[in-house]
């Protein structure tokens, strides 16, 4: 199966930590959490787009709020030799499957084999806010190489999950696409979610 886009489709990113995005693209991780934050709006966080490309972001605390790797050894973030500083790599590309928002934390801890985060950041994110609770989307995902580079720019700056991309940047981004490789996940998928 090939990744696929309407031909109207404009380029989007959904924020992530860079190391999720890792292990999304090495099949470690199969789906994605998120809680939403001030930026959100009133609604809250929802999942606003069917398909979009992960946007990596970096700071090193993450390093200690995700597991080991399975031989034991800390995660560090994969090095690219000749990028600028400035520079962003998109190389995951992904379509959610299904999506919802799950409020027990038993349940929340069957998700525990589907993705790399911590149980206590987890717990946290699940607890903040007004109510206790989790937007959860199970996921496809498809590993770019090469992948496709943007310049970083201040419209991509801010606590928020969603912003469009330049499609026009960076070359073609549909080529990308159709020589991305689909991403089996080893650690499968909580197909059970769509049911509660």
């Amino acid at each position: 199966m090939h990744a696929t886009a309407a031909p109207d489709w404009r380029p989007v990113a959904f924020k992530e930590w860079q190391l999720v995005a890792e292990a999304i693209a090495s099949g470690e991780q199969s789906i994605l959490l998120r809680k939403g934050g001030i930026s959100e709006g009133k609604a809250g966080f929802q999942w606003l787009h069917e398909r979009f490309f992960l946007f990596p972001s970096r700071f090193h605390e993450q390093v200690e709020q995700v597991t080991p790797l399975p031989d034991g050894s800390l995660r560090s973030f994969a090095s690219q030799p000749g990028l600028a500083e400035d520079d962003i790599v998109f190389s995951v590309y992904v379509e959610t499957l299904a999506s919802g928002r799950i409020t027990d934390w038993e349940e929340v801890l069957r998700l525990a084999p589907y993705h790399i985060w911590r149980e206590e950041i987890v717990r946290e994110r699940f607890e903040w806010g007004e109510e206790p609770g989790l937007a959860w989307a199970t996921i496809r995902a498809w590993r770019m190489d090469p992948p496709w580079i943007l310049k970083d720019r201040a419209t991509f700056g801010g606590c928020r999950s969603w912003f469009g991309l330049p499609a026009d940047e960076g070359g073609d981004w549909r080529t990308h696409l159709t020589a991305a490789e689909m991403v089996e996940p080893i650690c499968g998928r909580p197909c059970w979610l769509e049911s509660i």
